[in-house]
């Protein structure tokens, strides 16, 4: 104990030195958290731009449906299955979906869409449909009127405008004859140029009616609270419902955008390594200048007869008190600049975010105020203040008394 007291005086006994020495923990910490904070908020930004586009966090379909999507493979609404899934903690909203292709014809202009019948109150609260609407109005929360929102792109191409009149016709359920007529009463705007050349929008009964599938969804989605558990939620939802079901993340449904995500977060972990190299560095220097001065110090008080032993625990609690007051002060230091980052994201400008701004994307790099970055950053600027900090212990290992006394 007397020994952990000796050490906390030494290193007050300088106070420049030990303020350096902790500066440079401290400064590692708040540069490694932000960094690793913007570059995950700015990963969570894109996912979330993404699965509110249209296909949501956890899809669930009659198993096989993925396989070969057809109206065939959809299910019938099931409120217990939807109480179900409702239950689940995690879960914050469900909305049901009936999908599939038809042909959209204008006097002579015809081309092929996708038709989805949607739950107005439910898709409101996953996709944020409604704020996606440029021209003319949303679907009232529960209609069952014959009209459509086109997306922007096919109402191009079919020379629409709101309040124009548009006929579709596919084959329904079971084969059945599928045709109908809808005015069109709004225009939606989509990021993904796929998806804005080809979605039609029906109220989700009038689509079910249009299909000859009364009461058959062939999706539905959901909406969670944490992204972080993803995977676990959509496991723990597959076991409520049954084999019957298939329940998939965006992961699943979208494996070229998780590849994309990885390949990304790939040459971010290079950046971060060249980061903790630097923060390495300047640890180092700091550790180096501290022995450079005090070789005359520690070499008087090993030719008065303190032992090394001793004096190598008492410089090593000197380091560990350092990097840890270091590493605290840091992440303390780092809580209010993130959070400010979290409020005010980065916004840019120019091409770039013309680019963004088309895709749906808003053009800011937000921080992420997940507590663990904190904890994990802190803790690996640690264990580096650590491996460092056996520098003094070798150099005093090796000291030489009258050595180390000469000037």
């Amino acid at each position: 104990m007397w020994l952990l007291k000796l050490a906390w005086k030494n290193l007050w006994r300088n106070r420049s030195r030990t303020i350096v020495t902790q500066s440079a923990v401290f400064f590692a910490v708040l540069l490694s958290v932000t960094t690793n904070s913007l570059q995950d908020g700015v990963f969570d930004h894109f996912i979330r731009n993404m699965v509110s586009f249209y296909s949501g966090y956890i899809q669930v379909h009659k198993a096989g449906y993925w396989d070969q999507q057809i109206l065939d493979n959809g299910f019938e609404q099931n409120t217990g299955v939807e109480n179900t899934i409702t239950r689940h903690p995690e879960v914050v909203s469900v909305a049901s979906r009936i999908e599939s292709y038809a042909l959209a014809s204008v006097e002579e202009i015809t081309k092929g869409c996708m038709v989805v019948g949607v739950d107005p109150q439910g898709e409101k609260a996953i996709t944020q449909l409604h704020a996606k609407v440029i021209s003319g109005d949303y679907f009232e929360l529960d209609d069952h009127r014959p009209v459509a929102l086109l997306s922007e792109g096919l109402a191009k191409r079919l020379k629409l405008q709101v309040h124009d009149t548009i006929i579709l016709i596919s084959q329904g359920y079971h084969g059945a004859m599928a045709a109908g007529k809808y005015r069109v009463i709004g225009l939606v705007r989509f990021g993904s140029p796929e998806l804005n050349e080809q979605l039609l929008y029906l109220p989700l009964s009038v689509a079910q009616e249009f299909f000859s599938a009364e009461n058959l969804v062939t999706s539905k989605v959901l909406s969670i609270r944490s992204d972080k558990k993803l995977g676990r939620i959509a496991q723990e939802v597959q076991q409520a419902i049954g084999e019957g079901y298939e329940v998939m993340t965006w992961k699943e449904m979208m494996p070229e955008v998780d590849q994309h995500i990885k390949t990304d977060k790939g040459s971010m972990y290079i950046i971060s390594g060249i980061l903790y190299l630097l923060i390495g560095f300047g640890i180092f220097g700091t550790l180096l200048m501290l022995m450079a001065e005090r070789k005359y110090e520690l070499g008087m008080l090993i030719a008065i007869g303190m032992k090394k032993q001793k004096l190598v625990v008492v410089l090593l609690m000197e380091s560990v008190l350092n990097v840890v007051v270091g590493c605290l002060a840091g992440m303390l230091g780092s809580v209010p600049v993130v959070w400010y980052l979290y409020v005010h994201p980065i916004r840019f400008g120019g091409e770039l975010a013309d680019v963004y701004s088309r895709f749906g994307f808003e053009p800011v790099f937000p921080a992420s105020t997940d507590v663990w970055i904190f904890i994990t950053q802190g803790i690996i600027v640690l264990i580096m203040g650590f491996v460092l900090s056996l520098y003094p212990m070798i150099t005093i290992w090796r000291l030489d008394a009258v050595t180390a006394m000469k000037k």
